[in-house]
């Protein structure tokens, strides 16, 4: 049974397009996560500043194995000084003002057909 991981971002209210700009630069970047079944990036549209990072892996073990291993530490390094001491880009402040990562399985639903 696949689980779900939603990672809650909260971020400054000028915060959003930058959030949604790093994510469409990595975009991929755990596609191939053994694992990982899909990825949506939800950004809200009633005034709130909380952004919804859904994921769905096969089960526990497979976002664990990821979670603790060098992809998940490449893709959430903090982008502190080491990076522009190695030439590369300058380092980014943090977007998210705070997180929360929720755990979910799915306990019913639909298809999503149209009607005809």
């Amino acid at each position: 049974m696949s689980i779900i991981k939603i990672n809650a971002i909260t971020v400054a209210a000028d915060s959003g397009d930058e959030l949604a700009k790093r994510f469409a630069a990595r975009a991929g970047a755990v596609d191939d996560q053994d694992g990982f079944e899909g990825f949506e990036l939800l950004q809200p549209t009633d005034g709130r500043t909380t952004w919804l990072v859904i994921t769905r892996w096969r089960d526990e073990e497979a976002f664990n194995a990821w979670a603790t291993g060098p992809a998940f530490g490449q893709g959430h390094r903090s982008e502190g000084p080491h990076a522009s001491e190695a030439g590369g880009e300058p380092p980014k402040r943090p977007v998210g003002v705070s997180s929360e990562l929720w755990s979910y399985v799915v306990a019913g639903g639909s298809a999503g057909g149209s009607a005809s």
